[in-house]
């Protein structure tokens, strides 16, 4: 169910993934009154001024920005005009990040549920969720009973006497969002909507059917992991842990001390999650810390540097595991895992997922969207595909008298008061 109205067709719409090690923008227009969409450009730079999915440097950050958009911007200019691109849908990551539910029951007393009734349950869950220090980023009805009638996805235009709404907060520390919002400003876009990167990640790569079954998407990046429960059609859980595919690299260069770029050149070419019989006498060769020249090479055998990359990948699932655990949700989760992000291409990884999480594992990409050239249709771009699907949907302006009764979702609105009266 959406309370927003999707964009009309021929709308562009630019998604900024704002990620560890790289920045992507994708820039799409709306093909239909379905919201379905076509790619126009892409662009992708290394990421600058990004730890662990904050922003902790304004300045480098706001220049990767501004090259990745700057490169989407060249690749769609034939195709549409009124450059340069001014709104951008971007995500939202980091261990800040809050995920809780609530239940509010409203009094329809005898008349047809309108978007109002709807909204003033949302507005009541806000409420409880505010913080001082915290904005909301999604709001999501995810159960709807209506006079004891469960199974309702949509309840508007129904008659009865009361309803009670399931739904889900997700929330993130206000200082983080207003940095991430600073450097995008700064880079003369403007932030029309966000989402949490999990969430966008498994709106491009789950199938109906797991959305509804009940799955959990795990988003391997650079310096995060973050990760979000479906069940229903909607998100109901997310959560991140701040480790990922640049610790797994920190790990080679410490142990066998070599320089960090060779450690992920040696990760990339010859690293695996899963050992196997071959390993012990396959040899690679390790360049040895501050050694420019070498007489010898230095070998060792492949299977201590599984060893190293094997025990991080078993950790970060390990820790996944506990927190779903502790979610209580049981078997709401379902048996399903989508692994997706740079780091999920590790080879092996699947397999260890599956052995350590005791689930069905599948390898994440950007199924939903076609068009996508070669280069950025891999799991590592299923957040900046998944922002221009939730973009298509929820950057639609609602009605100002509805809008009027529910407190700002996001921390966009705040971020924009400030900047214009800080900069």
């Amino acid at each position: 169910m959406t309370i927003y109205k999707p964009k009309p067709r021929g709308s562009v719409i630019a998604a900024l993934d704002v990620g560890s090690s790289k920045i992507a923008c994708f820039i799409g227009r709306v093909v239909d009154d379905t919201g379905a969409f076509e790619v126009l450009g892409v662009g992708h730079r290394p990421s600058l001024g990004v730890k662990s999915g904050v922003v902790v440097d304004l300045d480098q950050a706001e220049e990767a920005i501004r090259h990745a958009v700057h490169a989407a911007e060249k690749m769609a200019a034939p195709e549409v005009k009124g450059y340069p691109l001014r709104e951008v849908i971007a995500n939202v990551s980091g261990v800040h990040i809050r995920s809780e539910g609530h239940s509010v029951d409203v009094q329809i007393n005898g008349h047809d549920i309108t978007d109002n009734d709807v909204l003033r349950a949302l507005a009541h869950a806000q409420e409880r969720a505010a913080g001082p220090d915290t904005d909301l980023i999604h709001t999501i009805p995810t159960f709807f009973r209506v006079d004891g009638h469960d199974g309702i996805r949509d309840p508007r235009g129904m008659y009865a006497e009361e309803m009670h709404v399931e739904i889900h907060l997700v929330a993130g520390e206000r200082s983080a969002l207003r940095n991430l919002a600073t450097s995008i400003e700064r880079s003369h876009l403007d932030v029309t909507a966000c989402c949490m990167s999990a969430y966008a990640s498994g709106l491009a790569s789950l199938v109906d059917d797991e959305m509804d079954l009940g799955c959990t998407v795990i988003d391997i990046g650079a310096g995060l992991t973050s990760f979000a429960v479906f069940h229903g059609g909607y998100m109901i859980h997310c959560d991140a842990i701040p480790v990922g595919g640049k610790h797994v690299t920190s790990d080679i260069a410490r142990v066998l001390v070599t320089s960090v770029a060779d450690a992920e050149r040696l990760k990339i070419l010859y690293g695996s999650a899963i050992a196997s019989h071959t390993d012990e006498s396959d040899m690679i060769d390790v360049p040895v810390l501050g050694e420019n020249e070498r007489s010898k090479p230095n070998l060792i055998p492949r299977a201590l540097l599984i060893g190293i990359i094997q025990p991080r990948f078993e950790e970060i699932f390990e820790i996944i595991r506990q927190k779903l655990t502790d979610t209580g949700l049981g078997k709401i989760i379902g048996r399903r895992v989508v692994i997706t992000g740079g780091a999920s291409q590790t080879p092996g990884l699947r397999e260890l997922a599956q052995h350590v999480l005791d689930k069905q594992v599948r390898l994440g990409r950007p199924i939903r969207l076609s068009g996508l050239p070669d280069a950025v249709s891999g799991p590592a771009f299923s957040t900046a595909a998944g922002l221009l699907a939730y973009a298509s949907e929820h950057t639609g302006e609602m009605p100002a008298e509805i809008m009027a009764r529910v407190r700002p979702e996001s921390f966009v609105q705040r971020a924009k008061i400030w900047l214009r009266e800080n900069w």
